[in-house]
């Protein structure tokens, strides 16, 4: 069937923001597709893809063909099974329909679901996109120069294109906002959610560079985190390995056959709950300058009542989530954090100390957590201080029980602040040798709360180093 001449230009423009693009035409649509806000030339595409609406970043709906190379872990496997195990965002119903229809192709051929995947094999999947809305917040520059930009990435957006964002990332906003010829090279990684510190190399040897330091670890780096409970004083050292237990969710555990991870942690302020003294809250508690962390084995769980601490964390190795997952398994988990502080998920310990799986077995984690995002809201667990009592209130992105009237695909809700916000900010990255340093301010959230005193600014790094070196790190 015949597609209007708007959406083969909108489609002609994702096709050339996608460097794998096979050169096969796109299966045929369904039905006579619609694209809003979008004018009629590929400069404009790009230029005016963007709309700020209720406070929020937004991307109109469309068409885009998905190129992936064939993974190794993909190989001798059926499609379906693949797209089974690794795509959560649509029924698979609907991914089954895709490839007899061919809309998920294999080497730009129709195979069907039972085909079985090899070595050297492109997935294409050409859908009609529906891309979350970000935060409007900007991207901040630190310093610029001839070979490199130091932003400061808000909360809640994507570095690359990935899953369900694509012009909605860090990189896409600044192509669009530098022109088409920029190409920006991220360096180092953050996460959706993490804000602060990242590197942007404006050419290929600038990149090469800083990325051979940082694998090389001489460059040092520190985050901040606000996490629950009176994180304990002293130099906290966790040396347990991590895990990857479910590449579809993005799920990591501590577990003892997991990739070696170090972190050090050093408390930089507590608040207790609203109306509570620090002298009363640590009257109820116990001294907790010993923390028994994985040397003793012994429970140590921060309570919901104990309001929150603010942490400075040195990452020694660079595992995915690791600050996160090493938090948690301390007994304070990053306050607002939608996956490692969620009771619902976890239970009311939130995971501390659970090495084993003894309370919660990675299948009833899986299940619990896939669910979030889906039916129910993924939020953090609820504790009694005004701000995240507030915080808590908003609601997350769900299914919102509408339809696309283009491609059927059920309809997400904008997302709370819990889709837009964690409590963990990249602060400060520095060259061992002392050749460079770049800090960031620290974030709102880690400032002192209405009506009690505490630090605004954070020192350097020598008190986290000599911490380091007292747990024999190097």
């Amino acid at each position: 069937m015949g597609i209007s001449a708007t959406t083969t230009m909108a489609a002609a423009a994702a096709t050339m923001a996608n460097s794998d693009t096979i050169g096969a035409s796109p299966p045929p649509l369904t039905r006579q597709p619609k694209i809003h806000s979008l004018t009629a030339t590929l400069s404009d595409l790009r230029l005016e893809r963007y709309y700020i609406e209720g406070g929020l970043r937004r991307v109109a709906p469309y068409h885009y063909t998905y190129n992936t190379w064939c993974k190794g872990r993909w190989w001798d496997r059926k499609l379906i099974d693949v797209f089974s195990s690794e795509f959560r965002d649509r029924p698979l119903e609907y991914y089954k329909a895709c490839m007899e229809s061919g809309q998920v192709a294999v080497n730009g051929a129709t195979v069907g679901p039972d085909y079985i995947l090899k070595n050297g094999d492109l997935v294409s999947h050409t859908t009609h996109r529906h891309e979350p809305p970000i935060t409007a917040e900007p991207i901040g520059i630190i310093h610029e120069d001839d070979d490199m930009i130091v932003i400061n990435k808000p909360p809640g957006v994507p570095v690359h294109p990935a899953g369900r964002y694509h012009f909605n990332s860090v990189v896409e906003i600044m192509k669009a906002e530098r022109g088409p010829d920029f190409l920006p090279r991220p360096c180092n990684r953050l996460d959706r959610l993490t804000s602060g510190i990242m590197f942007m190399a404006k050419n290929t040897k600038a990149a090469e560079r800083l990325t051979l330091q940082i694998s090389q670890r001489s460059v040092r780096k520190e985050y901040v985190a606000r996490v629950v409970g009176r994180f304990p004083d002293g130099d906290i050292a966790c040396d347990q390995p991590i895990l990857l237990i479910s590449p579809k969710l993005g799920l990591n555990r501590v577990r003892a056959d997991g990739k070696t991870a170090r972190t050090v942690f050093k408390r930089l302020a507590y608040y207790p709950p609203t109306g509570k003294s620090v002298e009363a809250q640590n009257a109820d508690q116990p001294d907790l300058s010993e923390h028994p962390g994985a040397a003793t084995g012994e429970k140590m769980c921060a309570r919901p009542d104990e309001g929150y601490s603010i942490v400075r964390c040195l990452p020694v190795t660079g595992r995915t989530h690791q600050l996160r997952v090493h938090l948690q398994f301390l007994g304070h988990p990053i306050q607002n954090d939608p996956i490692y502080a969620n009771q619902r998920v976890w239970g009311v310990d939130l995971g501390c100390n659970d090495a084993d799986a003894v309370e919660n077995t990675d299948e009833d984690i899986i299940t619990r957590l896939s669910r979030m995002g889906k039916d129910e809201v993924a939020d953090a667990v609820a504790y009694h201080d005004e701000m995240v009592d507030e915080y808590n209130k908003k609601k997350a992105e769900r299914m919102s029980g509408e339809i696309c009237d283009v491609c059927d695909t059920p309809l997400y809700t904008d997302p709370g602040d819990q889709e837009l916000l964690l409590w963990l900010h990249s602060r400060r990255y520095e060259d061992s040798q002392g050749a460079w340093s770049y800090t960031s301010p620290l974030p709102t959230w880690a400032l002192p709360p209405s009506g009690m005193t505490g630090p605004t600014q954070v020192g350097g790094m020598e008190d986290l180093l000599n911490a380091a070196r007292n747990a024999n790190y190097e």
